[in-house]
């Protein structure tokens, strides 16, 4: 998390010295938010994480005390942007895009081989809701949030084939809530607007293995991903 706010605060500091942003001068794109409906894109990158929840421990089923580990990497996220202005500081935002990205999973203290290798394309939908602070000059901080879902087109959920043969399975389909802030940054013919989002899976994920007493899934209540979007919108 750190890193990001490091790189958007790199980022904002590279732009003072240019563009006016920060200071009092000329306004850029002044009837910008008088637009109902505005459009966009957005470019972004992305790191998930897994968070496990366990069953209670249970003397009869093996592996009990087994954890799990995730080494995380960086994704990369494309996409569209449908805004429509309620208010002067209330927006209601459509976010459809596409997500990559890899995670290595790994059971611990464990005798074989069990690290898997996760790789996601997900097809993301969020909608939001935007709130804004009044504009100063050219820029102007806002906090979003939200409901989403997503397609994993790489879950494997309909794949016969289990951890039993080295393969990792999830489901499909998953809902999310999602908090995040930004600011939006006037130029003379476009708008920037720099997020870090958190994105949150409400159901469980996971597709259990055929054998009951499975070490990948058999102690597993609950599994749900976490992500970290940072992206930078265009309009």
């Amino acid at each position: 998390m750190k890193k990001y706010f490091a790189i958007i605060a790199l980022f904002l500091y590279s732009l003072q010295g240019n563009a006016q942003i920060f200071s009092d001068g000329l306004i850029n794109n002044e009837n910008f938010d008088n637009k109902r409906w505005s459009w966009g894109y957005f470019l972004g990158f992305n790191t998930y994480d897994l968070d496990f929840d366990l069953k209670e421990f249970q003397p009869n089923k093996p592996f009990q005390d087994k954890g799990y580990n995730v080494e995380r990497t960086i994704g990369f996220n494309v996409g569209l942007i449908g805004n429509l202005k309620l208010n002067n500081n209330l927006d209601l935002r459509l976010e459809p895009g596409v997500s990559f990205n890899r995670r290595n999973f790994q059971l611990l203290k464990a005798d074989q081989n069990t690290i898997r290798e996760i790789n996601a394309t997900y097809v993301h939908v969020p909608l939001l809701l935007k709130f804004s602070a009044d504009r100063m000059y050219n820029f102007k901080p806002f906090v979003v949030g939200g409901l989403s879902s997503s397609l994993n087109l790489s879950s494997n959920e309909n794949n016969p084939d289990d951890n039993s043969v080295g393969q990792f399975r999830m489901k499909t389909l998953t809902y999310y809530y999602e908090v995040g802030i930004g600011i939006d940054l006037y130029f003379y013919y476009f708008k920037l607007s720099p997020s870090l989002r958190g994105v949150f899976a409400i159901n469980d994920e996971l597709v259990r293995d055929s054998d009951p007493n499975s070490i990948f899934t058999g102690n597993v209540d609950k599994m749900r991903s976490r992500g970290i979007f940072l992206n930078f919108t265009f309009q």
